[in-house]
C-alpha cells in the first residue's frame, strides 16, 4: 500500500472531534490510537476492541503522525522543579 493510500484512510472534518484527524468512518482519532500504542496496547489488542479497523489503519495513525513532524522545528524549553 502506497503512503496515499494509507493517509486516505486519515480525515479530518470540524464537526467530528473539533477538526482532529481521526480514521475515516470513525470517531477514533489518531492521537488516541496512538496513546493507545504508547501505553502498551498492541496493534491486535486494538484492532480486537475496535471491530471495523484494520492493521492498515493503524499503520495510517503512524504515517500520519510521522508525515506530521517531517518540518516540525521544536525549541526545548528549560524548566526547573523547586
Amino acid at each position: 500500500m502506497t503512503d496515499n493510500q494509507l493517509l486516505e484512510r486519515i480525515v479530518t472534518n470540524q464537526n467530528i472531534l473539533s477538526g482532529k484527524p481521526v480514521i475515516r468512518g470513525t470517531r477514533l482519532s489518531v492521537e488516541y490510537i496512538l496513546n493507545l500504542l504508547a501505553h502498551g496496547a498492541t496493534t491486535e489488542d486494538i484492532l480486537e476492541e475496535y471491530e471495523g479497523l484494520s492493521s492498515e489503519d493503524i499503520q495510517a495513525c503512524f504515517l500520519f503522525a510521522s508525515k506530521s513532524l517531517f518540518n516540525s522545528r521544536f525549541i526545548t524549553l528549560l524548566v526547573e522543579f523547586a
